[in-house]
């Protein structure tokens, strides 16, 4: 009995697990860069005296949808978006490095070069800051150039973009990435950027909200399960009573 009560409350708790994961997913349907979180589950065997063959669900790390989203054009000089392969470095709250796909850029009060989220972008000599009302482009190699009034565009330094092998990431719950074992990924001269263009999320929402539909309905089958087992339970304790 208690074999079917281990695999229907885990079976419950993953479920939840994937609805969470699911419906994060959904929420950030258009947010710029994002990329769809994974679920998968294994199946554990319970430790302990007695539990030998008893199981439970565990979350088995899948990490992250690693497909491109849709590039939308907006022909804002400071939107960019990577083409194919690559990331855009910046400088995550926790002051280390990290990596996004949002490139939808803006200046600080103070003119340095941050993504719409606040996030100071890392540049090849450090933030990059442009001088106040300067008129900014951004080349295909991530060089920011400025322009104030008539004068020549001067070239202020290059974003940071990298290309780090997938498997070597981290998403971390702020929706960044990050290196696994905590170092900075070097520069990639070969990574490309669009100007004027914007990166969407990879999250289908058609999917998304077919998989909240399903975890629903095998989460009250998980819940029958469990008082499947009770109902088998109080009838068993009633005619073991019976005969006694």
């Amino acid at each position: 009995m208690d074999r079917m009560i281990y695999t229907a409350m885990s079976g419950a708790k993953a479920t939840m697990t994937r609805q969470d994961a699911l419906a994060h997913n959904l929420a950030n349907a258009n947010t710029a860069g994002f990329r769809a979180d994974l679920s998968a589950f294994r199946a554990v065997p319970v430790r302990g005296d007695g539990a030998t063959t008893r199981v439970h669900t565990m979350e088995a790390t899948a990490g992250f949808d690693a497909a491109d989203g849709p590039i939308t054009q907006t022909g804002r000089s400071m939107d960019i978006a990577i083409r194919g392969a690559g990331w855009i470095a910046v400088q995550g709250l926790d002051g280390n490095e990290a990596y996004t796909r949002a490139g939808s850029l803006d200046l600080s009060a103070d003119g340095t070069l941050q993504t719409r989220g606040g996030l100071a972008v890392i540049g090849d000599g450090g933030p990059i800051v442009v001088p106040q009302g300067a008129e900014v482009s951004i080349g295909t190699d991530g060089t920011v150039n400025a322009k104030v009034g008539n004068t020549p565009p001067v070239q202020l330094g290059t974003i940071k973009l990298v290309n780090p092998a997938i498997g070597d990431l981290r998403k971390g719950a702020d929706g960044l990435m990050r290196m696994a074992g905590g170092d900075d990924a070097p520069a990639d001269p070969t990574v490309r950027v669009a100007d004027g263009a914007v990166e969407g999320s990879n999250v289908n929402p058609v999917d998304s909200m077919v998989g909240l539909i399903a975890a629903a309905r095998q989460f009250e089958m998980q819940m029958k399960m469990l008082q499947t087992a009770e109902s088998n339970e109080q009838r068993a304790s009633k005619l073991l009573s019976n005969n006694g």
